[in-house]
């Protein structure tokens, strides 16, 4: 069914309640719906934690008997299948909706264009595509893992105008100023999981935590991913603040075998969770990051330092960029960069970001993009 005038403003503030989902469904992707009938919204939602209901459900629920007639704008398709919750696309057909526009197909293989044909042979008008890019930028975690069985990985640094993540001592704290350190927490309220490596637990301590105002997360107040600490020989102290069982959210830590049995013993015991990831001395990145997806993290944003970054970049394990640049310069010749590893053996052979987008932050600057990877392994 062909598009109309208004469905691109409507759609709009589809996708604006499925950000306030952000980092809060996973498995599930983050998705908004709104009901509009006679030119007027009647109808919001946006989908809950798992087990709740989908944003469809919701926005039906909030418009009532206004639903019946109306057309239903969502950013993603409905599903048509029974999981946790019954199919979206049977509440919708009981509404009495009458048109269904939908910004992009869903590519998990239980639904993939199910809904869509579910909802035609009702008789529900439907039309597909509208905002269609910007529905899959917000869902592209969940895009990722359902391609790949691995969540989208974002890695996040802060350096200085000269290429430095600490100084030559290892001082890190604070290279950015206050907008751009909120920045960080506004991504950490939106994410699944968080990872940073055994040195950085060492260096800085972290707690991985998002300080965030009421008024400034997403849906229910702040969110507090899942912390994963990437530690091979079990290097990090068992007292870390990252660790600590008083601080939100589940705590799990990568390691291999070669890591001290009674070190991961006092872990478990206080509640980690661990996952071996190879017999050593360092942790399979990738198995981590399949065994993230079997457990539903659709965005992984990573806060590590230069060898765990170096580790990603080199598997071509990298989505996406977030890199923070502040306005000075420490110099150094033993100064560390954000990324190690390997690295690349020219300049012809640099990663590329595709995408990029550059925002001010105070007297700081935020470099986003996505990285350029083999379109056999690009987002859908």
């Amino acid at each position: 069914m062909s598009q109309r005038a208004d469905d691109g403003r409507f759609m709009q503030d589809a996708l604006a309640l499925a950000r306030r989902g952000l980092g809060r469904t996973a498995p599930n992707p983050a998705v908004g719906a709104v009901v509009v009938r006679g030119g007027e919204v009647v109808g919001r939602g946006w989908t809950r934690p798992v087990g709740g209901p989908h944003a469809e459900v919701v926005a039906l629920a909030d418009a009532g008997e206004r639903a019946t007639g109306a057309t239903l704008y969502v950013t993603l398709e409905p599903c048509c299948h029974y999981g946790l919750t019954p199919p979206c696309t049977d509440a919708i057909v009981a509404a009495g909706i009458h048109r269904c526009v939908v910004a992009v197909a869903d590519p998990f293989p239980a639904v993939n264009g199910g809904g869509i044909a579910h909802l035609c042979l009702a008789g529900v008008a439907v039309a597909v595509g509208v905002a269609d890019q910007a529905a899959r930028d917000l869902s592209a975690g969940f895009f990722t893992r359902v391609r790949t069985g691995r969540p989208l990985v974002t890695a996040k640094y802060a350096m200085t105008l000269d290429g430095r993540i600490a100084t030559a001592t290892g001082h890190s704290r604070w290279i950015t100023g206050d907008k751009a350190r909120r920045s960080v927490h506004l991504m950490r309220d939106r994410t699944d999981a968080i990872m940073v490596g055994a040195g950085t637990v060492v260096a800085d301590d972290p707690a991985l935590t998002t300080r965030l105002p009421m008024d400034q997360a997403g849906d229910g107040g702040p969110h507090h991913p899942l912390r994963v600490v990437v530690d091979g020989r079990g290097s990090s102290a068992l007292s870390a603040r990252v660790f600590a069982r008083d601080l939100p959210a589940r705590r799990l830590v990568a390691t291999t075998t070669r890591a001290p049995c009674e070190w991961a013993a006092s872990l478990a015991e206080d509640g980690v969770e661990l996952v071996t990831c190879g017999d050593g001395p360092s942790v399979d990145l990738g198995v981590l990051l399949d065994e993230l997806g079997r457990r539903g993290v659709n965005t992984l944003l990573v806060e590590g330092g230069h060898r765990l970054h170096g580790s990603l970049f080199d598997g071509g394990l990298v989505d996406r960029v977030a890199a923070f640049v502040a306005p000075v310069l420490v110099g150094g010749a033993d100064a560390p960069g954000p990324v190690g590893g390997r690295g690349v053996e020219s300049t012809s052979a640099a990663i590329q970001l595709t995408g990029v987008r550059v925002r001010r932050l105070g007297c700081d600057v935020l470099v986003e993009g996505a990285v350029d990877k083999p379109a056999a392994r690009r987002d859908a």
